[in-house]
This record gives C-alpha cells, structure tokens and sequence, in this order.
C-alpha cells in the first residue's frame, strides 16, 4: 500500500497567495489507502483537476483543516460539494476545530449534511479514519484555534507543524522522523507575528527527532531567498535531509525514512 504526499499548493502569506506566485491548495495526503485533503486553500479544487495525473475529489474520504485562515479553508466548501459530488453522495469526514464551524464559520451548514460526519478537533487527541490514525498536538499559539497533526504509520510517524509563533516545548509536540514545517519568515519581524521564521526553525530542528524534513508554506521573502537553497543551507548546518516542497510535487514516503 503506497503512502505519498502531494503538495498541491505551497503558498504562504498573504501576498503570496494573493498575488498566485504559489499555489495555495495545500496537500493531498494518501496514508494508509486513505485519501485525506489538508487544508484547501484558494483554489485547491481547480488545481486538482488541473493536475498531472489529475486528482479526483470524488475519491477523497475526508478534509482535515488545521485552522479557518483563509489559505488553509478558502476551498473547503468546494471541495466538500466535489468530494460528495454536489451532495447526492452522502460521504466523507470533515475534521475540523470548533471556531471554523461555530464562531464566523468557514465550513457552510447547508455542505455538512453532505458528509458522513463531522468531528471536531480538540488538542492531545486521537482521530481515526478508516485505517489511518493520527492525533493533534498542543493548541498552537495563533490568532485563531490551529493545530498540527501527528500521522501514524506502520512504523514511520509524519509529524505537520501548521501556522504557530515559536513556543517552549513546540518541537517535542512532533515526534515524527518525517517532519513537515510551515515556515512563513525568513528572519524574525519588529512586530510579533504569530508564524514560524527560518530562526524558528533552526531552533525546532535542533530538538526534533526527524530524519528528513520538508519546509512549506512559504513568505514573500522566503521565496526571494530561494527556498531550494535555504534548505540545501539548512542540511549542511544540520545533517538532516532537508527539502523545499514545490508546487505539484509528489514525496513518495515509503522507504524516506522508518524507526
């Protein structure tokens, strides 16, 4: 059973999505024989279709969104109406935190009668679907409820690390040997911003017990710096495999890393 990560979009920030120089469709994660969508941006839906080979929303079985921003759930309802195939196929699983459902929804009321179900999600818990289990870590320090997933494979965990400010005990939230990181700045702003700079980072992979890591979700000035060479910059300091995600590419996880 093949276990891949397609990184649909890997825009971050809002100019960057704005503005399209990267994608903001996020991932498309296949664990398990699961096929589970992770926060679809703008456009999520249009560049699955548009994808080589093109991916069919309607083979989806669920959406996981780590927060509402709107680069993380732009497309959540788009894709929600494609995964059930406009509601007459009553399918699928929304996890989702409680403030993108309750408190300035992002997740329309009319599309969740079209899922299975919908779970929401709380921080240190366990969620399963199907034959894939994965858990979320601690509330992260954001302006909205946001949490980052901790995946379970057979033998391998592959640990997300969603939109956070840097806080005491973040790296050891994530245990995986394959980590993926959300890294918005390059250096630290003279105003708080609650994202991860290239610091931060830095800092997560001095504790962190991963083998490979792969940066995502990239800032306007993480892009001028060539993200390709601020991860080759990154595996030299560090010994770690450290890769840039690119629009479209697929990461083929079995035999990256294992315990």
């Amino acid at each position: 059973m093949a276990n891949s990560i397609k990184f649909i979009g890997t825009a971050g920030a809002r100019f960057v999505v704005a503005k399209q120089l990267r994608s903001s469709g996020s991932l498309w994660l296949s664990f398990q024989g699961v096929n589970l969508y992770m926060d679809p941006g703008p456009g999520a839906l249009v560049r699955c279709l548009a994808s080589k080979p093109k991916l069919d929303p309607t083979k989806l079985d669920g959406i996981l969104l780590s927060h509402k921003h709107l680069d993380h759930s732009g497309d959540t309802n788009a894709m929600i109406e494609a995964m059930t195939e406009g509601g007459y196929r009553r399918r699928g699983i929304l996890f989702a935190p409680e403030d993108a459902m309750e408190e300035d929804p992002v997740v329309f009321r009319y599309v969740r009668s079209y899922l299975e179900r919908v779970e929401v999600l709380q921080e240190n818990e366990n969620y399963s679907i199907e034959n894939l289990k994965f858990s979320t870590a601690k509330r992260h320090v954001h302006s909205v409820e946001t949490y980052g997933f901790n995946f379970h494979l057979p033998g391998l965990t592959i640990s997300y690390i969603t939109d956070t400010k840097f806080f005491p005990g973040l790296p050891s939230q994530y245990p995986g040997e394959l980590l993926i990181l959300n890294v918005v700045l390059l250096t630290e702003p003279q105003h708080p911003i609650d994202h991860l700079s290239l610091e931060d980072v830095k800092e997560i992979l001095k504790e962190c017990r991963a083998k490979t890591v792969v940066l995502t979700h990239f800032g306007m000035r993480i892009l001028q710096a060539k993200p390709w060479e601020v991860a080759e910059r990154l595996s030299q300091e560090t010994g770690l495999k450290v890769i840039a995600a690119r629009d479209g590419m697929t990461l083929e996880v079995d035999g990256l890393v294992r315990k």
